[in-house]
Formats: C-alpha cells, sequence, structure tokens
C-alpha cells in the first residue's frame, strides 16, 4: 500500500497539509505529530512519502529520515533558513512560506519518481527456473553451432528479442525451433 503520512509538531499544521493534499486528490493515510507515530504508520505501508516539518515533537526531521525504510520518500517543509542547513541529499525541500502548487507539483514528482523505481524493480525480477532453462538452451545452441562464447550468445538472443519486440523466453524459443529444423 503506498500513501502520504504528515508529521508536524503542531497537529493543526498536520491536520491543514492533510487536508489540503486531500482537496487534490492525494491519499493521505495518516496526520501525526512525532517521528514515532510517522514510524509506525509507515511500517503498516508498502512505501510512501512522509512530509516532515523541521523539528518534531520528539526528534528532528534527519533522524526521522535515518529510521525510516528505504522505500520511503521525504519531503522537508521548512523555512529557508533550516534549508540552508539541511544535511541530507535523500530529502526533498519546499520552502515556507507554502506555495500550494509547489508542494503538489514536487509530491507529484515524487510519486512518478517511486513509481518509475518500482517498475524497473519488477522488470529486473529473478526468472523462474523454467525459462532460465530455455535461454540457457537457446545459448548452449548457437555456443555449439556458431562459435559463439556464452556472452555473444546471450546478446544474441537479447538483440533478436530487441528486433522481434518479444521477451527473451519466446526469442530463446524461437531460436531453437529454428536451429532444430
Amino acid at each position: 500500500m503506498s500513501g502520504i503520512i504528515v508529521v508536524f509538531p503542531k497537529i493543526e499544521d498536520a491536520k491543514s497539509i492533510r487536508n489540503l493534499l486531500v482537496r487534490k486528490g492525494f491519499t493521505v493515510t495518516a496526520a501525526c505529530t512525532t517521528g514515532a507515530q510517522a514510524l509506525n504508520y509507515a511500517d503498516a505501508m508498502g512505501e510512501g512519502i512522509v512530509v516532515s516539518g523541521y523539528r518534531l515533537g520528539d526528534m528532528l526531521y534527519s533522524q526521522l529520515r535515518e529510521c525510516l525504510p528505504s522505500r520511503f520518500a521525504m519531503l522537508l517543509l521548512a523555512s529557508r533558513r533550516y534549508l540552508v542547513q539541511k544535511e541530507s541529499d535523500s530529502v526533498v525541500c519546499v520552502a515556507m512560506p507554502l506555495k500550494v502548487h509547489e508542494l503538489i507539483d514536487t509530491i507529484n514528482m515524487m510519486q512518478g519518481t517511486m513509481g518509475r523505481r518500482r517498475k524497473k524493480k519488477e522488470r529486473t525480477k529473478e526468472r523462474d527456473p523454467r525459462e532460465k532453462v530455455i535461454i540457457e538452451e537457446a545459448k548452449r545452441l548457437l555456443m555449439e553451432r556458431n562459435n559463439m562464447t556464452e556472452e555473444e550468445a546471450h546478446r544474441y538472443v537479447q538483440k533478436c528479442s530487441m528486433d522481434s519486440g518479444t521477451n527473451m523466453v519466446e526469442t530463446a524459443e524461437m531460436i531453437m525451433s529454428i536451429m532444430d529444423a
């Protein structure tokens, strides 16, 4: 599950930001006042964005960032004087006083980045054993009959896959059927 956690030392500020985001169509999981509360919500979520003030009831934003799981992004809302002192490059910042369009654009950008990262991770998932066997068999045939190295055979299957617009398993099956004919 993905969502946004808003954490500010004053609950009124957290609720105001939450209400603004909800009105703009975002899913806000929680509005809270301490880093510990935000971490509890984060543990229950798959991924998301934490929108935080500089100083919370129990810690600074940097301490919260260190404790957050890596699948969470952080957006710091603080005055320019605190942003100059920012300690981490892994935190996105928006200066206060807040401009609504800046906040919305920044959160949209962060969600887009998280979505691309998620898709990339899904694309690089491990093949199942049956698929590995098919690809290895096609590479073995290419190596035996065309005197290719394993790397050359792999690149050949990969290039044929890209050229034909099919996945590597389908391409490997096609190569095996051609070579067996």
